[in-house]
């Protein structure tokens, strides 16, 4: 596809912020400046959910309701549409404020709503198909009231009640089967599929992307160290990734921890424990981490969720670093064996450590070359413009 020939459409990106930010804000973000770098116009409507502590007691009362539908959402999308010409409403996340009433007032005005899966919410009102330290998927095998006995939402029943049956309404009335959606990976792709009311043709598959023009360093000039970065939170595994270091004793390469999170002080006092070649680096600015990573022989990602899309594996590729990962939902789908780095099983420490000592086999450039052909800008762009395209020309014939 030629993209200079291609019509530049008007876009609406839609997103509510959480009142943490996240990585959901940086694709928003980085899509936005990358479609306005290519000549559409794209206007952003948001919400943030700092709003919530604002509100009076009135307006929290309403909130269960505005959850489902927000009649100030209807209203605005539909004048945004009308003034700005808008040709695409691209949704990223919707809860609490805006709510689902952004597809209906976008199809009311007949045009074509497109919705990227960060998570997993429309199968599992706690977003993640993790609860009490194990994967479940008990709401997609029997039914969303699993949720609500076990307060999956913010550990909530009031809650998680509501976001039921925001969905439960949502289920009834079709709309999820009336939008289009972009996952972020194949697994994402076929979990999203079990809400059976979504057909395959509207689903695309479109990996997030991060910028770089850094050059990789060979792995045999890499430093005798792996790195682990992220929250340190037994659903990350990190108490699993510090029983390997253990596993392997005091003469183990170094592993460097970037990060903080509920279990920084269990991670200090482990080791202070236990004879183990670990360096805790604390909290550190992107650009800092990525200097360890282009530098380590792996990232090891030793997730026990299936996760949404980790913007640390990509950042790895894009300086040659292969990932060690849990073979397990999106991770598992990201990371080839043998080609960007290694799997094994996310509860197998023996495994993990084998694949720790096996990493050296990799070629950095080869990595890299994955990263240009899949996970750049120009890649990415014509990749989300193609989407575009296809939604906008089926729009057309309806």
């Amino acid at each position: 596809m030629n993209m200079n020939n291609t019509k530049k459409q008007n876009i609406l990106i839609v997103h509510n912020y959480y009142q943490v930010p996240g990585g959901e804000d940086t694709v928003v973000a980085n899509e936005k400046k990358m479609l306005e770098k290519h000549g559409h116009k794209v206007v952003l409507y948001s919400r943030n959910n700092v709003e919530l502590k604002q509100m009076s007691k009135s307006q929290k009362i309403w909130l269960p309701i505005t959850t489902v539908f927000n009649p100030r959402t209807y209203r605005e999308i539909k004048k945004l549409i009308r003034q700005e010409n808008i040709e695409i409403v691209h949704v990223h996340n919707t809860l609490n404020l805006i709510s689902p009433a952004v597809y209906y007032a976008a199809r009311s005005m007949k045009v074509p709503v497109i919705q990227t899966i960060h998570n997993f919410r429309l199968l599992c009102p706690g977003a993640t198909f993790y609860r009490d330290g194990h994967i479940c998927e008990d709401c997609v095998e029997h039914g969303l009231k699993c949720a609500v006995k076990h307060s999956c939402y913010r550990k909530s029943k009031i809650q998680t009640l509501a976001c039921v049956l925001s969905t439960m309404f949502h289920r009834m009335t079709g709309i999820y089967g009336k939008i289009n959606y972009i996952c972020l990976t194949e697994f994402n792709k076929k979990k999203l599929l079990e809400l059976k009311q979504i057909k395959p043709e509207r689903v695309f598959v479109k990996p997030n992307f991060v910028e770089s023009n850094n050059q990789c360093i060979l792995e045999k000039k890499r430093e005798n160290q792996f790195v682990f970065a992220g929250r340190l939170d037994k659903l990350k595994g990190i108490d699993l990734l510090f029983e390997a270091w253990r596993v392997m004793g005091e003469n183990a390469a170094k592993l460097v921890v970037c990060g903080t999170g509920p279990m920084e002080n269990w991670c200090r006092m482990f080791i202070r424990e236990n004879p183990v070649n670990i360096e805790m680096r604390g909290y550190l600015p992107n650009d800092k981490t990525l200097e360890i990573i282009k530098k380590s022989k792996a990232l090891v990602l030793p997730t026990q969720w299936y996760e949404g899309f980790p913007m640390s594996i990509v950042e790895a590729f894009s300086v040659g670093t292969p990932v060690i990962c849990s073979n397990i939902g999106n991770v598992g789908s990201i990371v080839e064996e043998g080609v960007t780095g290694y799997k094994f099983g996310y509860k197998a420490v023996d495994e993990l450590v084998n694949a720790i000592r096996n990493v050296n086999v990799i070629s950095a450039e080869k990595i890299k070359a994955v990263y240009e052909s899949n996970y750049n800008e120009s890649v990415n762009y014509e990749k989300l413009v193609k989407i575009y395209t296809n939604v906008a020309a089926k729009n057309n014939c309806n």
